[in-house]
């Protein structure tokens, strides 16, 4: 099975934390923790900050790692690097996203996640 390796931003700002729609993609429209693939010879947090500049204008100060979440789709299994992130500086622009929005834990079962993203959500315990 393909291997692929991605990283996710937990974007904090104050109490709530920063959810995307994804905008293409088999599962386009579902909603996602910012970030991308690992390109080669990246880590995971300079892959972190080099796709949150280019998906969303953004710099990020890239915190703990939250978890690594193992997750298998149909067609490949995924490693996803989940860090606690702030926005340093840049105003947040959408360019691979339909929407963004700043949500409370106790908002997130309200959005229909992606998978593997899902799975971290229920992992750390912020929803069930």
């Amino acid at each position: 099975m393909k291997k692929i390796e991605v990283t996710a931003a937990v974007i904090q700002y104050k109490e709530k934390i920063l959810a995307a729609q994804r905008g293409y993609g088999e599962f386009k429209g579902r909603w996602e923790f910012p970030g991308g693939k690992l390109e080669y010879g990246e880590t995971a947090r300079e892959a972190l900050i080099r796709e949150c500049k280019e998906e969303l204008s953004i710099e990020l100060s890239v915190g703990d790692l939250l978890d690594i979440v193992e997750y298998d789709y149909t067609n490949f299994h995924l490693s996803m690097y989940c860090f606690l992130c702030e926005i340093k500086c840049g105003q947040l622009t959408m360019k691979e996203h339909d929407a963004i929005k700043w949500i409370r834990k106790e908002q997130m079962k309200d959005l229909e996640w992606l998978p593997a993203d899902k799975y971290f959500l229920r992992k750390i315990g912020w929803i069930q």
